[in-house]
């Protein structure tokens, strides 16, 4: 259920104010949707953009932001020294902070170089609560001859007030391992909360993590993908995005995206409803950008699949990993492929 508390509620969690307080809290608030643009992405430095909106505008805000590991954008360096990227990093997280409404969230992607400094910065340094780190695991990652090859990037889901945020339960749940392994008819149907690590393959790993956990799976928007823009190499994907904002936003209010990039967080914003406002430092991404806003509708469906759990494909009997093994040398004890795939098509 949506979790924006209020200084009182009723039992059923209605939002209640005094008769006094109602007037001048609906003047301000108005005053502020007034003064802040949306719909609208403005091209330039965020540093600057962000200056120019008022305080306490913003619902919920997702960065996903150069990772300083020499990236070949085409505008901006990506190779700055430690020192200058985090200070660069506190400032304009320091703006995100301030355009934050007091029940605000912030959601910030970013790897494995500068996740924990990050992290620290934000809870230490600028206020915030982190509710969840999320590990999002994805395949289609850099081929690494030296290291094992990486396949995730952080996720933090920052707070402005820990009694006071949107997080709509409903809206977020998935399929649970007991209705997608099993096939059980008792699952319920109405699934569970997603885990706090997301998976890309889940037929590779049926019970390695559970529905209420935080690796999260999404596929990477690879080249060959339907989904890819085809102009910039750090897309991320739609049905990421939608859950992030199903979860910690509202229709009509107003998401920010200050790296907006291939313009995945204002397409998927649009398309749930939401109010949006997007920064970009280059002219050429924000041309695109805007190519793709023209396109995206609310009420429009994202891009990928709405549960990838149920996009792998499935047999009439569906199989544990356990069984690959055994059913591969069957296989070839009778020359015939033998069919392994995971999951049962009869699910409930």
């Amino acid at each position: 259920m949506p979790r924006r508390a209020a200084a009182k509620s009723s039992p059923a969690g209605a939002e209640t104010v005094s008769i006094d307080a109602a007037p001048s809290a609906e003047a301000a608030s108005l005053a502020v949707a007034a003064a802040v643009p949306s719909n609208t992405l403005l091209e330039g430095d965020c540093l600057q953009s962000l200056a120019g909106l008022p305080d306490s505008c913003a619902h919920l805000a997702f960065a996903d932001p150069p990772f300083n590991i020499g990236y070949d954008y085409d505008t901006y360096d990506d190779r700055r020294s430690a020192d200058d990227y985090l200070a660069w990093s506190k400032r304009w997280m320091g703006e995100i902070v301030r355009v934050l409404r007091p029940d605000g969230t912030f959601w910030l992607a970013i790897g494995d170089e500068y996740a924990a400094e990050l992290k620290v910065l934000a809870t230490r340094e600028l206020g915030l609560t982190c509710r969840s780190w999320v590990v999002w695991y994805y395949t289609f990652g850099v081929n690494c001859r030296q290291k094992f090859s990486r396949s995730h990037a952080h996720i933090f889901q920052f707070v402005r007030d820990p009694s006071t945020f949107t997080f709509n339960t409903e809206a977020i749940r998935v399929p649970s391992a007991r209705e997608l392994v099993y096939g059980d008819r008792r699952a319920d149907p109405k699934g569970r909360l997603p885990d706090d690590t997301w998976i890309l393959r889940p037929q590779d790993l049926p019970e390695g993590f559970g529905g209420d956990e935080d690796t999260w799976y999404f596929p990477r928007v690879c080249g060959t993908f339907k989904e890819r823009s085809g102009w910039h190499g750090c897309q991320m994907p739609e049905q990421l995005l939608g859950r992030i904002i199903r979860a910690s936003s509202n229709p009509d209010d107003l998401v920010i995206d200050p790296f907006s990039g291939s313009g995945t967080t204002l397409a998927v914003a649009s398309k749930l409803g939401r109010r949006y406002l997007g920064c970009e430092l280059s002219p050429q991404y924000a041309a695109r950008i805007r190519e793709r806003l023209a396109s995206a509708r609310p009420g429009d469906p994202l891009d990928g699949a709405p549960e990838p759990l149920k996009s792998v494909p499935a047999t009439q009997n569906g199989r544990r990993i356990g069984d690959r093994r055994s059913a591969k040398k069957k296989g070839k004890r009778t020359g015939k492929a033998a069919e392994t795939l995971l999951f049962p098509t009869d699910q409930p």
